[in-house]
């Protein structure tokens, strides 16, 4: 009998990558070109999975498009000068185990991986680039071309894409957005312990791992039950 073919969705900062040094410097720079107050570290990672024009709205609700305007410009900016620095691979690495856990899901054949994240197409690119994963992905959903997580879209595109039907597709996230998307399209979402979300907001998930070397079970638990 042949295996359904079957889609696993990755979230990209938080998740594959740690990339908070980043983002908390970049997003302190937007606020200072501003001239407002800076948000302490919490407060900005608890944001990370939004777009960026939702995440300078959460964190500074007050300010007039204008200046959000200027603060998502000026983020862009910092990030892109931060990353050119050191480069991406140093600035995000890969958390422990990732890469291995990708290898292995890759290497099935019913297995396809895909991303839905909250980056920009440019900032995927660089970072696929620099850690050489691009073509593990054969579908990445960028902010660029969809509504802000929590809304479904880049999963049911992810999905019409890799040609998956709901209950054969996955999830994978540490923000309570993630797993929020997930459950609007219909898939089971996996939360991952490590990332930028306490574990207590990842409500929504069907299981949490706490290392990357437990997520190819735990996947198959998912759709163990799934088919029963």
């Amino acid at each position: 009998m042949t295996k359904p073919l079957r889609l696993v969705i990755f979230d990209v900062d938080g998740t594959l990558v740690d990339s908070q040094a980043d983002i908390v410097a970049a997003m302190t720079i937007a606020f200072e070109a501003v001239g407002q107050p800076v948000p302490d570290r919490a407060t900005i990672l608890s944001i990370v999975g939004l777009s960026l024009d939702r995440a300078v709205l959460h964190l500074a609700p007050e300010l007039s498009g204008q200046s959000h305007a200027r603060m998502v410009e000026g983020y862009k900016e910092a990030y892109i000068s931060l990353r050119a620095k050191t480069g991406a691979a140093d600035t995000s690495p890969l958390y422990p185990g990732a890469r291995e856990a990708l290898d292995q899901l890759h290497a099935q054949e019913n297995v396809l991986l895909g991303v839905a994240t909250g980056k920009s197409r440019r900032g995927l690119d660089k970072l696929l680039e620099a850690h050489a994963l691009g073509h593990m992905f054969v579908t990445q959903q960028v902010s660029d071309h969809h509504p802000s997580k929590p809304h479904p879209s880049m999963i049911e595109t992810a999905l019409s894409e890799a040609g998956v039907e709901t209950d054969h597709a996955v999830m994978v996230g540490d923000t309570s957005f993630d797993m929020e998307m997930a459950q609007a399209a219909g898939v089971s979402g996996i939360g991952v312990s490590w990332g930028y979300h306490d574990v207590a907001r990842l409500a929504a998930a069907r299981q949490i791992v706490d290392r990357f070397t437990d997520l190819p079970a735990a996947i198959e638990r998912v759709w163990k039950a799934g088919a029963e």
